[in-house]
């Protein structure tokens, strides 16, 4: 008898000891391996990026905050420094354990372009967390990230060619190594799923720019349940149809409105309505890859967060263009979106050993 995958799900004892979910990590180990291989043999020096961190690096909020549970602890803190304070300084006391409000990270990027300012290539692989309230089957509240950022990136395309070389090795390392292991997807999970990555190792990626993306979805037949418009972002539906368009290969979608990319996204010479950032979409799975030029113009990137009310915080930031920079740019991999594609499952809680979602965190 066999279980449906919600049933093995809740059941941790018995989801390694099935023939799916053991093949399962044994190619989230051999896929780990190819990605570190990848960076290793092109000149990366891996970085361990904080888990705990004083920003919300894309400014969504949805954040889980890092508090001692024993409030005692913090109370004890601001005795000792009351100890030590000037009259002065006797109304500002701790109130947080760090003394700055903490949280789960939602991305290493900004300590990796910290790192970059020494060293020209780096990456970061680990978890990450989001706060976000989203029962779907493309969410997790704690996933899996790898991250990297370039020196000397001056244009997207140079990215994109990074991103897609990245890819297309990582996955000819896995169907070598794992091929026993990812044949069985194939088999029973996605019968047509092999077909469809041997083309993907074959075509080169496809581009499209935001803008003449919005155009096609705008002129299609088709109806969305969410209607395409210029500055909004792309929904699931229109990632999927995006992909579908283009032959079931992976896209690249370019240029987008510069209101809805983080701060740090360089801005694009149209009179500052666009950014180059990048999302490398998937078919099914959306979007696995986000990343962009950063924006290493001092005086611009002080006025962006001026805008967004972020100065304060974000000095150390300003201080990496303030005191020389180099034009760089970066991309994050959604670890778990990537093998949803590769192996076609259909439910991103079934590509990681202990998936979390809200309500739910068993062990």
């Amino acid at each position: 008898m066999r279980h449906p995958p919600d049933f093995i799900r809740k059941h941790q004892h018995l989801r390694p000891r099935t023939n799916i979910f053991s093949s399962l990590l044994r190619i989230r180990n051999t896929a780990s391996q190819a990605l570190h291989q990848y960076f290793q043999e092109n000149g990366f020096c891996e970085v361990h990026t904080p888990i705990i961190t004083t920003n919300d690096c894309e400014g969504a909020g949805e954040v889980f905050g890092v508090e001692p549970l024993d409030r005692s602890l913090v109370n004890d803190l601001d005795s000792a420094e009351t100890d030590e304070m000037s009259s002065d300084d006797e109304g500002d006391k701790l109130k947080h354990f760090f003394k700055n409000p903490a949280f789960l990270t939602v991305s290493g990027q900004l300590h990796l372009e910290t790192v970059n300012g020494g060293f020209s290539k780096v990456y970061t692989f680990g978890p990450t967390f989001r706060a976000e309230n989203s029962l779907t089957r493309n969410h997790l509240s704690e996933f899996y990230m790898l991250e990297a950022e370039i020196a000397f990136i001056y244009q997207l395309e140079d990215l994109m060619v990074i991103m897609e070389d990245l890819i297309k090795k990582t996955t000819e390392t896995i169907l070598a190594r794992s091929a026993e292991d990812v044949n069985l997807f194939f088999k029973h999970v996605s019968p047509k799923k092999k077909e469809l990555v041997k083309k993907m190792l074959k075509s080169p990626f496809m581009r499209i720019s935001y803008t003449d993306a919005v155009e096609l979805l705008q002129n299609k037949v088709q109806k969305f349940q969410f209607k395409p418009e210029w500055g909004e972002d792309l929904k699931k539906e229109h990632e999927r149809f995006l992909t579908h368009y283009f032959g079931d290969i992976p896209v690249f979608v370019t240029e987008f409105p510069a209101r809805i990319k983080p701060f740090y996204a360089k801005l694009n010479d149209d009179n500052c309505n666009t950014a180059a950032a990048v999302d490398l979409l998937f078919p099914e799975v959306g979007e696995v890859f986000g990343g962009s030029l950063r924006e290493d113009n001092f005086e611009t990137l002080e006025k962006r967060l001026q805008l967004l009310g972020l100065v304060e915080g974000y000095q150390w930031y300003l201080d990496l263009r303030r005191f020389g920079s180099a034009p760089h740019g970066g991309f994050g991999m959604g670890f778990e979106r990537y093998l949803q594609y590769l192996l076609g499952v259909s439910n991103i809680r079934d590509v990681i050993p202990f998936p979390r979602w809200p309500k739910h965190c068993h062990m």
